[in-house]
């Protein structure tokens, strides 16, 4: 193992390394290493292999509260961005001893997320860099009392890779989440939500201000008309149980009806069961029109592919034509290609 630019000095360890990577991770990132990259040291393996390559960075500073929100400290993440250097934003939660607070290490799955974003794209550029993304994903949960409810199949993996992929590109993300069992992105702000009506007000919130707005979330159609307050028993319900449903709010179509001078890209999903792509672009045109949005993603699911599932496969259709598609691939390509639909358009 090589850990000294004077180990095996003959083969020029620094550019050795530098020459043949790919991606650079930094996880755990250190105040004082932060420090020595805005300075350009180059004094030991890690620092001069930093100067050397031209391959995407990644850095995960993990350090106290107190170390991180120094002014010093957020100078050089400053400096280290405007070199295109990606410094993802610390995690909220137990530090050392007992305190609390941002410096926390994130997830690694997490930060494994953000730099597969990075390495299945061709271009390493970050031009979302600045852009307010807010994305739903996840599906919502329609209580029929305290112990029940309604419920779709899907994952929230999809929304996931958005947002992912979004911060790999330089963009400020927020998710409205509904029930996705899995760690945050890292570096977004995650806003929680259980039924349709809490995601459509989250998200009301939290586009006021976004340049782009990805609805990746499987929203309920129809709720229970009435919640009962206790467990609804089995005994004296011999003939079964009936349920009243009510439409719920359709969140997309409200955000297209009433987007405002600012007007955020919007971006829907179509989640259909159709195979053939011809009747895919149709039924994706039909639901732009309607929603009044700018794109919608059509991706068939079933036999393996959309809800609870790795992969995906998508066309993407705008008022003009079908400016987007896949074949069956992972999330995170279906992310990227969605992403290189929105970022046309800004």
């Amino acid at each position: 193992m090589t850990t000294s630019v004077f180990d095996q000095v003959d083969e020029v360890a620094h550019v050795r390394i530098a020459q043949a990577c790919d991606l650079v991770v930094i996880a755990p990132a250190t105040a004082d290493l932060i420090a020595r990259m805005a300075m350009g040291r180059a004094d030991d393996l890690l620092t001069s292999t930093l100067l050397m390559t031209t391959a995407p960075i990644v850095i995960s500073p993990a350090m106290h509260t107190e170390m991180w929100r120094h002014p010093a400290t957020q100078e050089n993440v400053k400096t280290l961005r405007t070199r295109g250097i990606r410094v993802l934003e610390p995690a909220v939660g137990r530090l050392t001893g007992k305190d609390s607070g941002p410096g926390r290490l994130p997830d690694p799955r997490s930060i494994a997320l953000v730099c597969e974003a990075l390495l299945c794209r061709d271009d390493p550029s970050q031009d979302l860099a600045g852009v307010r993304v807010t994305v739903s994903a996840g599906g919502t949960r329609e209580p029929i009392d305290p112990v029940r409810y309604l419920g779709n199949r899907s994952s929230g993996r999809q929304g996931w890779a958005i947002a992912a992929a979004a911060i790999a590109r330089g963009a400020i993300v927020t998710v409205v989440a509904a029930n996705v069992d899995a760690p945050d992105p890292v570096g977004a702000e995650v806003v929680r939500v259980e039924s349709a009506g809490e995601l459509h007000s989250a998200v009301l919130e939290h586009t006021k201000n976004a340049d782009v707005v990805i609805m990746a979330a499987a929203v309920a159609d129809f709720r229970p008309g009435d919640v009962a307050t206790s467990k609804i028993k089995k005994s004296g319900a011999d003939e079964g149980l009936r349920l009243e449903l009510v439409r719920t709010t359709d969140v997309l179509a409200d955000l297209g009806a009433h987007r405002s001078e600012h007007r955020p890209v919007l971006v829907g999903f179509a989640a259909e069961t159709e195979p053939d792509e011809e009747n895919l672009v149709s039924l994706a045109q039909g639901k732009l029109a309607s929603k009044q949005v700018d794109l919608v993603v059509a991706n068939e699911v079933g036999s393996g592919l959309g809800f609870e599932s790795r992969e995906n496969r998508v066309v993407i259709v705008s008022e003009a034509a079908v400016v987007g598609r896949t074949e069956r691939t992972s999330k995170l390509g279906v992310a990227n290609v969605v992403l290189d639909a929105v970022s046309s358009l800004l």
